[in-house]
């Protein structure tokens, strides 16, 4: 599927906050819990639990939400689809959509049962 311009605006207004709960509903029905879900979208946004806190609790939009994230450098790594979207062929003048693609995608490997190691892309040296 193609990413349009009217679909990146869409979920650029999603309020976060809103959507949060959804992700931790899913989770937590799979055996997992919210400090997992923390600890993976705070490795992918670059946040501490402070700062993804008040994200939520001011209700910002993912357009912001991802506008303040240092996205993880190995976030290139995340790939499949997710929602009919083969996350590396999103285009980049939607980074936007991809990011929060590529955040459910690790969200939804969480919910999986998928190793936290591999999850969060580590690197092997």
């Amino acid at each position: 599927m193609k990413v349009t311009a009217e679909k990146n605006e869409q979920v650029a207004k999603f309020i976060f906050a809103s959507i949060y709960p959804l992700y931790l509903d899913r989770l937590i029905k799979n055996g997992r819990t919210k400090e997992e879900l923390d600890q993976v979208i705070k490795w992918f946004t670059g946040f501490d639990q402070d700062t993804l806190q008040t994200l939520i609790d001011e209700k910002v939009s993912f357009r912001t939400f991802f506008q303040k994230a240092t996205i993880h450098p190995n976030a290139h790594l995340i790939k499949g689809v997710v929602c009919g979207y083969r996350i590396e062929e999103i285009e980049d003048e939607f980074e936007l959509y991809k990011q929060c693609r590529q955040m459910e995608k690790l969200i939804d490997e969480l919910a999986r049962g998928r190793k936290m190691e591999k999850i969060l892309r580590e690197v092997k040296k």
